[in-house]
């Protein structure tokens, strides 16, 4: 007899459907965790917030927001302020971004206008653009960098007048000191700005030329540094040892360049001091100017004319005696410039009417 055909039970459909419920499940997952990194991300900033106010120290942030679901978490304030027993500022809005699956990475925006206030010092500016950048690690930081653009603004009580600014471009970048960081706390720092405007400095010199700014330096002891009053956080500093070790200090103002590098840190007056060795190219009227303060104009010519002939004989003695010419050979060595004891000396010679105070 034939066998009858064993009958087929029909395919389940329940594949066809297992991708979504997977991708469902995965964005529920996802979800309640992007939920609960903004609920911890908020009350770890409400314990931070409350832990600087029993230091002292307090922070406001105007109509507070976190957003940025799925993958980023935005903490937005209308607007900052900070305030302590010596000092207190203000910021506009502020954005600070970071992606949940790179936490120690973070991006921060500010806007304007900045105003502050320590002790008799007052400052205001604005910024056309104003962001910032930090790579963390779990012992520290890999780097740090604030960039704007088109910042201009005023500092008042500084002297008998204003000093107002303006600048093109702004930028600082700092990051550990490779072999330094973990045996000095040393920080590397490498700051840059491009046609800053001084008109106060520029009457004074006679100069209206817009300056480009560059400096390349080395913070020792900087892991001392923490968010107390200036005066403490300086003098914790300078008793840990701390100083400023300068690569490069490079100053260009219209024909007039300047270069130096050297050592810089606190005396037990709370004064800069150290030694820096510079050169210079197009400063011998500079030169003669400062002096004329002291000892009248034709004598201050005199001595600047001087020193264009010392710095030209140094160049040429340099060459004879088979030395290299440095990079940009219009540069040519100065007398050191010393800080010592409130006064700044130009090797020999004392830099007239000028005093260093102290810091704090």
């Amino acid at each position: 007899m034939a066998q009858s055909p064993t009958p087929t039970r029909p395919h389940s459909r329940k594949g066809l459907f297992l991708p979504y419920i997977l991708l469902a499940v995965l964005v529920i997952a996802w979800s309640l965790g992007w939920f609960y990194i903004r609920h911890r991300a908020a009350s770890e900033m409400d314990g931070w917030i409350a832990q600087e106010a029993a230091a002292g120290r307090t922070w406001t942030c105007a109509d507070r927001s976190i957003t940025g679901y799925p993958f980023r978490i935005e903490l937005r304030c209308a607007s900052l302020a900070f305030s302590r027993s010596d000092s207190r500022f203000t910021l506009g809005p502020v954005t600070a971004v970071t992606q949940v699956y790179q936490p120690r990475r973070g991006i921060l925006e500010v806007g304007g206008p900045f105003h502050v206030e320590q002790g008799d010092l007052t400052a205001d500016a604005t910024w056309t653009s104003l962001e910032g950048s930090f790579h963390g690690a779990s012992d520290g930081f890999v780097r740090a960098s604030v960039v704007a653009d088109g910042a201009k603004g005023v500092v008042r009580g500084a002297g008998p007048e204003p000093i107002a600014f303006e600048t093109q471009h702004f930028e600082l970048h700092a990051r550990p000191t490779p072999g330094r960081f973990e045996s000095e706390g040393a920080i590397d720092t490498s700051l840059r700005v491009n046609r800053i405007r001084l008109p106060l400095v520029d009457a004074a010199l006679g100069n209206a030329d817009p300056a480009d700014l560059a400096l390349d330096a080395t913070v020792s002891r900087a892991t001392s540094l923490d968010t107390g009053t200036v005066a403490k956080e300086l003098e914790d500093w300078r008793q840990a040892g701390g100083g400023l070790d300068i690569a490069l200090l490079s100053l260009a103002k219209g024909e007039r360049r300047l270069q130096a590098k050297g050592r810089l840190d606190l005396d037990t007056a709370h004064r800069l001091q150290g030694q820096l060795d510079l050169r210079a190219a197009g400063v011998e009227a500079l030169v003669g100017q400062v002096m004329g303060q002291r000892f009248g104009a034709e004598k201050g010519a005199l001595i600047g004319s001087l020193v264009g002939q010392l710095l030209g004989r140094r160049s040429q003695a340099s060459a004879e005696a088979g030395v290299a010419a440095p990079a940009d050979d219009a540069l040519k060595p100065l007398p050191p410039l010393r800080l010592a004891e409130g006064r700044l000396m130009l090797g020999p010679f004392p830099i007239p009417n000028v005093q260093l105070p102290p810091l704090y």
